[in-house]
C-alpha cells in the first residue's frame, strides 16, 4: 500500500503535489531500466518522452525536474533578451517562479489581472502589445494557465486567443502544470487542448502521483533548443529512468482517477458552505480546488488552529485554498468539517 499523503498523520490538503507514489510506480521505479540521459540513452526517459508527446499530440517532449523549469526552458526558447510575455498577475509562470524568466532570461513579463473565469481579456492584451519601437521590449509571447485557480479554460476561448496570436505574431505557450484536470472536466482528450498551443508544460507530480518531474511539450525544433536551456539550467540528469518510470504511469494510469478528486472537491465544499463564516463562489469549484474567503485577518489563526486538529491547508491574504487529491479519501471530508468549525468556534470564542 502507498503510504497516506500526510506530515505528521495530518490530512494535508495543502496542494496535490503532496501525493505519494502508488504501489505501481514504486514497482515501476525499482525495476526501471536506466542509462545516462545526459547522452540521451536513458530508455525509460526516452520513452517517457515519446510517451508523452504521443498523448500530448505533440511532435516531441521532454522531461525535466520540475514545471518551474519547464515553464523557463519554454520562456527561454520563445524569447529572446530583451522580449516580453504577456501572462496573468497571478500566474505561476510570473508570480510563483522567482522571477526566473526576467533574472535568467532578462525577459520582461507583461502581467494582466485575470478575468473571474481565469482568462485574459483579449482586449486587454491586445492593448498592452508594444508597438514596434525602440523604447520598448518585443512583445513575444502569450502565456495562459489551465487549470487556473482550479478553473477550466473553455475551449472556445483558448481556441479564439490562438487565432489572436497567430493575428499578431506571437508564440503561444500553456502553463498546463494541471491540464489534465482540464481535459478530465471537459471530458475531451488533453490533446484537443494541447494541439492548440506552440508549448505545454504538464506537472507529473500534481494530482497524478508521481514523486518528481514535468514534461515540456512542443515541435521537434522547439524541444531541441528547450533541451539546451534544460543543460544551461542544471537539468541534466543521468539515470533518470527511476524517476520517469513513475512519470510514465502518471500520464497513463492515474488521470482515471483525477474525476474521484474533483467529485471530493464539490462534496467538500457543499459541507462547508453550511459554515456561515466562511463565503464558498462554487463557480470556481470545478476541478479539485476550494476556495473559501474567511475574515478580515483571521486566516493565520485559522491555519494554526487546523493543524493543530489534525488538518493542512494553505492560503493567501483572507482566502483559504483545499486542494483535493489521490491520497485524501471522501471518508476524510467529515473529519476536515469538523476541524474546521472547530477551529474557527475556538478563534470565534477569544
Amino acid at each position: 500500500m502507498a503510504e497516506p499523503s500526510t506530515t505528521n498523520q495530518c490530512i494535508d490538503l495543502r496542494s496535490d503535489t503532496v501525493t505519494r507514489p502508488t504501489p505501481a510506480m514504486r514497482k515501476a521505479m525499482y525495476e526501471a531500466s536506466v542509462g545516462d540521459d545526459v547522452f540521451g540513452d536513458d530508455p525509460t526517459v526516452n520513452r517517457l518522452q515519446e510517451v508523452a508527446a504521443e498523448i500530448l499530440g505533440m511532435e516531441a517532449a521532454l522531461f525535466v525536474p520540475s514545471g518551474t523549469q519547464s515553464n523557463l526552458c519554454a520562456l527561454l526558447s520563445h524569447c529572446q533578451r530583451g522580449d516580453e510575455y504577456i501572462v496573468g498577475q497571478s500566474a505561476h509562470t510570473y508570480r510563483w517562479e522567482a522571477g526566473g524568466a526576467a533574472v535568467l532570461g532578462s525577459i520582461q513579463p507583461q502581467p494582466l489581472d485575470f478575468s473571474s473565469d481565469g482568462t485574459l481579456d483579449l482586449a486587454m492584451v491586445e492593448a498592452y502589445i508594444k508597438p514596434d519601437d525602440p523604447h520598448f521590449a518585443k512583445t513575444r509571447l502569450l502565456c495562459l494557465e489551465n487549470t487556473q485557480g482550479g478553473k477550466v479554460l473553455p475551449m472556445e476561448y483558448i481556441q479564439k486567443a490562438g487565432a489572436f496570436v497567430t493575428q499578431h505574431g506571437l508564440g503561444y505557450h500553456l502553463d498546463g502544470a494541471r491540464i489534465f484536470n482540464a481535459s478530465v472536466k471537459l471530458g475531451i482528450p488533453v490533446a484537443d487542448i494541447s494541439q492548440q498551443f506552440d508549448s505545454v508544460s504538464v506537472c507529473l507530480s500534481k494530482g497524478l502521483c508521481a514523486p518528481v518531474g514535468s514534461v515540456l511539450g512542443g515541435s521537434k525544433e522547439f524541444i531541441k533548443e528547450a533541451h539546451r536551456w534544460r543543460k544551461m539550467l542544471g537539468g541534466g540528469m543521468r539515470q533518470a529512468g527511476v524517476l520517469a518510470a513513475a512519470g510514465i504511469l502518471a500520464i497513463t494510469e492515474q488521470v482515471q482517477h483525477l474525476a474521484q478528486d474533483h467529485e471530493n472537491a464539490v462534496l467538500l465544499a457543499d459541507r462547508l458552505k453550511e459554515v456561515e463564516e466562511l463565503k464558498i463562489d462554487f463557480k470556481t469549484v470545478q476541478t479539485n480546488m476550494v476556495f473559501a474567503d474567511t475574515q478580515p485577518g483571521m486566516l493565520p489563526a485559522l491555519l494554526k488552529e487546523m493543524k493543530d486538529r489534525g488538518v493542512l491547508g494553505h492560503g493567501f491574504a483572507d482566502t483559504l485554498r483545499l486542494v483535493t487529491h489521490h491520497d485524501f479519501k471522501q471518508e476524510s471530508i467529515e473529519v476536515v468539517v469538523k476541524a474546521i468549525k472547530d477551529a474557527l468556534m475556538t478563534i470565534l470564542s477569544r
